[in-house]
């Protein structure tokens, strides 16, 4: 083990050295210029790099670039923007010397050949990845004229966002048909998005400090550890490439007359040598709570936020580079009545003050040959959290909870010409997480400290050409709160008999810790009381076995572009956590216990279409066919029969969105969320029911014009309607004993929308 270690040094070092020599004067340079294949125009802000470097520009306004001392040697110089396919050519640079080297790029509006880099930890084309890895980019922001990560993440097959709470608004995301809390939440590759930051944390992220979302659907512990069972959602956010100011505003107008107003202000400033540059993001957010059923109480809770950060990098050399992230929320949101007075002088009251720091430093190391990649990493979060629950006057209920998170690791991947029969990729790091949790309601008797540290060592090896690849890897992690470590295997095969079609079969296995995670943490009103969740003494960890199929296709009809993806997929949970209702404690509240079940099986179909037609046309239409039972019937009230059906599951659910380029300046956007009929539980005055609810359609509409105030400057203006139907639950429990659990359907009524863009 010592001279693996001291091997692993000796490569360090050795790349570090020969990064120092290639930093070295060359007056070797590059310049060229990009235009489109057909119109033979020249395409503005396109990256330019060089291939296992950390050298890139974007070309200017004109579609021109000019790169300069240059390291020598042969390399491959890629051009890549989004909506077009990647272009790549090998040179070979030489000192004092000047290449001219111009592209031609091909449309490609739906983004077939993107790097991704949540399948294997490594960058990798989407199309040769060996799990299926979907993308929400800027251009599905922009359309569905969204502000925050929650109003987004319906728009991929097998994702659904539900409302939890009437009062405070508490959302969840179900990949596959499973609850929030089995998916890994990444903030750049890091788990720091504890079991507090998810209870509200994608309604708290602004889409304008990201990127793009990756997402991988079912189990991924094998790779990123515990809870990543139902998939992986692993947020970018953005970095600079340009010098860029943009301004924008989004004012949503509810059917009420109440507002919602979002407007952000973000830059990117990179130095005349790209070595250095930052992006800066910033967002304020205002909106009024709403009461569809004119009660008295609200149904959709008050939200004033506040978001500023920025990403930022240095190239210490042409091989070597250091990024740093930092964010900042503050958010306060309330539910209930009497809004002009304390919380503890309404009749119903949820509060929350969030105060939210996050950062982290990633530093990446290539050899110049790009056989050898080093990447060491470390981030983490503080949250601070006021809070007041009460069902009645209390003016007691108040609490302070504390989240600390920290995550720490290395990885290192070496890339073999051939290895027995193929080219591989291998991949070995290790990765340590510190969670520290302290929430404390004093007159609820609610004291949960929590305190988890995760120290896991991962490995895998691909073998991959653009027809075939298999991975096989394991992760081996110790969890505090467990007596043995964990062995969670994972396993993919691809095989592409021609370039318009693809096969993938995967399996995995994942494992969940007996401690709290997000839904533990929220306190409910339930009919004029609340309702606390505790663990049981005698809960187990939950294992799952996932396994995959899909079939992806692609057909190209001249400017026609198409894909289909079927997929089916099942995943088994043994001594899966369940909920049920156990009694009262001293002060009346609800106590709700989470124990173990005998099992769970969760499976089904998801299906995805894609349609382009050039610049003109682009739709995307996901459905979902699903199943969630438990194995044995399970009771969740003394009133109630035991049964298999998993709650708020619903068998069917899909999405779409369409854009539609009236001229080259004037593009609408229509958009869509289906969900099927789901059961729900529902107490009111104090009797248990359970109801399916009814199906609902959300279809939304935008218009965007875009004007060019000169070269440099674009000014937009949209407009238009979401939940244009005005699709919403109405049978909404009224007044003080209401049941703020019983919520389902879309999350905002009809809403018309004005919005500005300046961007320079």
């Amino acid at each position: 083990m010592k001279s693996i270690y001291f091997r692993i040094l000796i490569v360090f070092f050795s790349i570090i050295s020969a990064s120092v020599v290639y930093c070295q004067k060359t007056d070797a340079n590059i310049n060229g210029h990009v235009v489109e294949t057909h119109t033979k125009e020249h395409l503005p802000y396109v990256t330019i790099s060089l291939k296992g470097t950390t050298i890139g520009i974007a070309t200017d306004a004109t579609g021109h670039y000019f790169l300069k001392d240059l390291p020598v040697g042969e390399f491959i110089i890629v051009a890549s923007c989004v909506g077009y396919k990647t272009s790549e050519q090998k040179i070979t640079i030489e000192p004092h010397r000047t290449l001219e080297i111009n592209f031609v790029l091909e449309e490609e509006s739906l983004s077939l050949d993107e790097v991704v880099v949540s399948a294997t930890r490594n960058e990798t084309n989407k199309k040769e990845a060996g799990v299926i890895v979907n993308v929400l980019s800027s251009k599905v922001f922009d359309a569905v004229a969204c502000s925050n990560m929650s109003e987004t993440m319906s728009f991929q097959p097998g994702l659904r966002v539900e409302t939890n709470c009437g009062n405070c608004g508490t959302t969840q995301l179900r990949i596959n048909g499973l609850e929030g809390q089995y998916s890994q939440i990444l903030l750049d590759s890091r788990p720091i998005f504890s079991s507090l930051a998810a209870v509200y944390g994608l309604e708290q992220l602004p889409v304008a400090m990201i990127e793009r979302v990756e997402v991988i659907r079912g189990g991924g512990s094998a790779l990123f550890g515990s809870n990543a069972i139902g998939g992986v959602v692993n947020i970018i956010t953005k970095e600079p490439l340009r010098n860029t100011i943009t301004l924008s505003n989004t004012t949503n107008i509810l059917n009420n007359g109440a507002p919602d107003i979002n407007t952000s202000l973000n830059g990117a400033f990179v130095s005349d040598d790209h070595k250095t540059g930052i992006y800066l993001f910033g967002m304020v957010k205002n909106r009024k709570h709403y009461d569809r059923n004119k009660d008295g109480f609200s149904d959709i809770p008050q939200i004033n936020s506040e978001t500023a950060g920025f990403r930022g990098y240095y190239c210490t050399s042409p091989f070597s580079r250091l990024t740093a992230e930092y964010h900042h929320i503050h958010e306060v949101r309330r539910g209930g009545n009497n809004f002009d007075n304390p919380p503890h002088e309404a009749d119903i009251a949820e509060y929350l003050n969030h105060r939210i720091d996050g950062g982290g430093l990633h530093f990446n190391l290539f050899s110049p040959d790009d056989k050898h990649r080093f990447n060491l990493y470390t981030s983490a979060q503080y949250i601070g959290r006021d809070s007041y629950f009460a069902a009645e006057r209390h003016s007691n209920n108040y609490g302070n909870t504390i989240d600390k998170t920290f995550v720490s690791g290395a990885q290192y991947t070496y890339s073999f010409k051939r290895l027995f029969f193929m080219p591989a990729e291998l991949t070995v790091g290790f990765e340590y997480n510190y969670n520290d949790l302290c929430d404390i309601y004093a007159n609820l008797n609610r004291n949960i400290t929590q305190t988890t540290h995760i120290a896991g060592g991962f490995f895998q090896n691909e073998w991959k050409t653009k027809q075939a690849g298999i991975l096989i890897g394991v992760r081996l992690d110790k969890h505090s709160l467990m007596n043995k470590a964990v062995l969670s295997p994972r396993g993919t095969l691809r095989y592409s008999p021609n370039p318009m079609l693809n096969f993938r079969a995967s399996y995995s296995s994942g494992y969940r810790a007996p401690q709290a995670y997000n839904e533990d943490l929220h306190i409910e009103a339930v009919g004029g009381t609340l309702g606390l969740i505790q663990l049981s003494p005698d809960l187990k960890p939950e294992y799952s076995h996932s396994i995959s199929a899909s079939v992806d296709l692609y057909r190209h009809f001249e400017k026609v572009q198409t894909n289909l993806l079927v997929e089916g997929f099942c995943t088994l949970l043994n001594d899966v956590f369940a909920l049920e209702k156990t009694g009262e404690d001293p002060q009346g509240n609800i106590i709700y216990t989470r124990r173990n079940a005998s099992g769970a099986i969760v499976g089904g179909i998801n299906v995805e279409a894609k349609l382009s037609l050039s610049k003109r046309f682009d739709m995307q239409i996901g459905y979902t066919f699903q199943q969630s039972r438990y194995t044995k019937p399970e009771r969740w009230s003394e009133m109630l029969e035991p049964q298999r059906k998993m709650f708020r599951a619903p068998n069917s659910y899909g999405y779409f969105t369409s854009n539609v380029n009236i001229t080259h300046d004037f593009m609408v956007s229509i958009f869509g969320n289906y969900t099927g009929t789901m059961l729900v539980k529902h107490t009111l005055n104090e009797i248990d029911m359970e109801k399916y609810t009814p199906h609902f359609f959300d279809l939304g509409m935008k218009l965007s014009y875009h004007f060019h105030l000169s070269k440099t400057t674009e000014l937009e203006l949209n407009g238009g309607v979401k939940n244009i139907f005005d699709s919403f639950q109405k049978d909404l429990d009224a007044g003080q004993m209401k049941d703020a659990a019983y919520v389902y359907g879309p999350s905002f009524p009809r809403m018309v929308f004005l919005g500005v863009k300046i961007g320079i």
